[in-house]
């Protein structure tokens, strides 16, 4: 079993909190401090991610299960950012015993756009790919920049995205592409359809990744999910908009989770 890096804060009702592509847990630091003072928080590194150890391959069942594996044996609260969403929901598929309820924040079922499916065109993704091979750097810094680009406070949201992720040694191109392979082929919104526990869904009117009118086809499929869309937020809404995502989890939270 391979080791992943975790830290847990606070005590009650237990939440895990799994980050997107190319980050790694300290992302979520002052989010977690506040989200601790209700419940049991852990932050976990993705495989190849901050400390953690790497995969022979980055797929998604290999994620899912190092996760599930590495996490305590107890009903938690899956919170998944991006990529993290995109585990949180493969977790909630197939160990739904572990599972009691999931958050998206700026996820998608199918991250990448169909006709009949709004996402993230396929061209961008493959674009990344390729220029992650020939400079991962910069590569990177665009990705960061385009999760805040449409903000007014967009240089020091960037500021912030810029030195978490230079905090901890940036993963190497397997973990990479292996991401976004999994952004460009995971389809999970059978999973979403048919889950069986509360699910809430965190969007930003201003994300230029995860378009926010994915959760108006999130709920065609599964009508009892609870979609919560915060204006003139990007993709990083827990950064941007930390205050209104700490309260629609805690009322989620309170009347979902016993």
């Amino acid at each position: 079993m391979i080791k992943l890096h975790q830290q847990t804060f606070g005590t009650g009702k237990a939440i895990v909190l799994v980050h997107g592509w190319a980050m790694h847990s300290g992302i979520w630091r002052d989010f977690a401090m506040q989200l601790a003072k209700h419940y049991q928080v852990t932050c976990i590194d993705l495989p190849g991610h901050g400390y953690s150890d790497n995969l022979a391959t980055f797929t998604l069942e290999q994620v899912a299960d190092a996760l599930v594996a590495a996490v305590a044996d107890e009903q938690s609260c899956w919170l998944g950012w991006s990529l993290g969403a995109t585990v949180v929901m493969d977790i909630a598929r197939r160990y739904p015993e572990r599972v009691n309820s999931l958050v998206l924040l700026a996820g998608n079922p199918h991250f990448t756009g169909t006709e009949q499916w709004p996402g993230m065109k396929v061209d961008l993704l493959e674009a990344f790919a390729e220029q992650l091979m020939l400079d991962a750097p910069a590569t990177l810094l665009r990705f960061l920049s385009l999760q805040v680009s449409q903000l007014p406070d967009y240089k020091t949201l960037l500021r912030t995205l810029k030195a978490a992720i230079m905090e901890r040694a940036t993963p190497n191109q397997d973990t990479l592409q292996g991401g976004l392979a999994i952004l460009k082929q995971a389809d999970l919104r059978h999973a979403l359809a048919t889950a069986q526990m509360p699910v809430l869904v965190l969007l930003g009117t201003r994300d230029t990744l995860v378009p926010v009118a994915v959760g108006e086809a999130m709920q065609t499929l599964a009508p009892a999910i609870q979609v919560t869309v915060i204006d003139k937020a990007g993709h990083v809404p827990f950064l941007s908009h930390p205050h209104i995502v700490l309260e629609t989890i805690t009322q989620f939270m309170d009347a979902s989770c016993h």
